[in-house]
């Protein structure tokens, strides 16, 4: 029902910023827990972000680097990912997800639905 297109990733010097998009398509997803994981190479892949439905609240990864603020647009059906400070151990494909369910920590990859096809983000030193 829904599809996710994640956009903004790059390559950046440590310490600079940059903006994920996460546009959905198919409905709505005003009602949607959104979320984003990353995975580096090599390893798993891991929470760094959510937004609940209807913008009632946040909850953020427990170690990740620098200043991580996620957002939400109704009006544009999409979310974002801020990142501050970026660091290089912020290098991975990040992960855009969305399931319409009522969600707790911890959270994991299999809570959701719905995924995008990844964005790389590369931190250089």
């Amino acid at each position: 029902q829904v599809q996710l297109v994640e956009s903004g990733g790059g390559y950046v010097q440590a310490g600079s910023s940059l903006r994920l998009s996460c546009a959905a398509s198919g409905r709505t997803i005003s009602t949607y827990s959104m979320a984003w994981f990353r995975q580096a190479p090599g390893k798993e892949r891991t929470f760094v972000a959510t937004i609940s439905g209807r913008d009632v609240y946040t909850a953020y990864g427990d170690s990740v680097e620098g200043r991580f603020t996620i957002s939400r647009d109704n009006a544009k059906n999409t979310v974002y990912l801020q990142i501050d400070s970026l660091k290089p151990e912020a290098t991975a494909v990040y992960y855009c997800a969305a399931t319409n369910l009522i969600l707790d920590r911890p959270y994991q990859p299999g809570m959701y639905d719905y995924w995008g096809q990844g964005a790389q983000v590369t931190v250089s030193s």
